[in-house]
């Protein structure tokens, strides 16, 4: 793979109101730089509009999508709802996740990614509209269980350490496309709430440091780690989560390319 075939999966913020106008801007800004778009899925434990309804957004604006579901907030029933919207709306492309705490209710409990997976690949509507549906799951930077290399992509926990990344990948054996995850401090402050909430993603101080002393610095940073990770030539491309500063890392890559 060249660095010409790396792929930027951008992450979209989610809108939490019925309202599509944030969404399309989003798409609108960083469409010259991403190769596609992932619609999380009750981000953060949030209710969120549907994945799937805004995934055929991001197609209607001719973007290519990966709409997100969990398991954590639906039964088999509810994901089978889920999955005959996306073959009425010409969704293909999913990522599984088991999802976040929620953030008001439970788990319900009944799936996991793993049944998931099965149910998506025996969905009899799909083979019915001539379309065979691609999904992707969520990896630490750990051995990888067996049943997830039958997934058709993975995206790779957040981290900000390239040769982490290039470590684990050699000792990984995986056929389908591999995503290192690019995760955007928007500040010092949110950057040492990671660090201290989520201890799989190890935030470097020269980072929070450079952030603390300019917000814009975790912009730089970032792209500057997508190029470091473009040149390691073991990933197909990263999955990029700007978040609020969407503008400058779609006006700083662009520039790159």
């Amino acid at each position: 793979m060249s660095e010409a075939d790396f792929e930027v999966v951008c992450e979209i913020q989610p809108p939490t109101r019925p309202n599509l106008m944030a969404v399309r801007h989003q798409i609108g800004v960083m469409s010259r730089m991403a190769a596609a778009f992932l619609v999380p899925d009750n981000h953060l434990g949030r209710a969120t509009v549907s994945s799937i309804a805004v995934a055929h957004e991001v197609d209607r604006m001719g973007g290519r999508s990966v709409a997100c579901l969990n398991a954590r907030d639906r039964n088999l029933l509810g994901l089978r709802r889920d999955l005959l919207t996306a073959v009425a709306y010409g969704v293909d492309e999913f990522l599984f996740v088991y999802g976040d705490r929620p953030g008001s209710g439970a788990r319900v409990g009944e799936l996991t990614v793993r049944s998931m997976m099965e149910e998506l690949r025996s969905f009899a509507p799909f083979a019915e509209a001539g379309v065979v549906p691609k999904v992707g799951v969520t990896t630490r930077l750990g051995p990888l269980p067996a049943w997830k290399t039958e997934a058709d992509f993975l995206f790779v926990q957040a981290s900000y350490r390239a040769d982490a990344l290039a470590t684990w990948r050699d000792e990984v054996r995986f056929a389908g496309k591999v995503f290192a995850g690019v995760l955007v401090p928007p500040s010092g402050t949110r950057a040492r709430k990671w660090a201290a909430e989520i201890p799989e993603i190890d935030v470097p101080d020269e980072w929070i440091a450079a952030v603390d002393a300019d917000p814009g610095a975790g912009v730089e940073l970032s792209c500057q780690l997508v190029a470091d990770i473009a040149a390691l030539g073991g990933f197909d491309g990263v999955h990029l989560i700007p978040g609020v500063r969407y503008r400058e890392v779609a006006a700083r890559l662009e520039v790159r390319r």
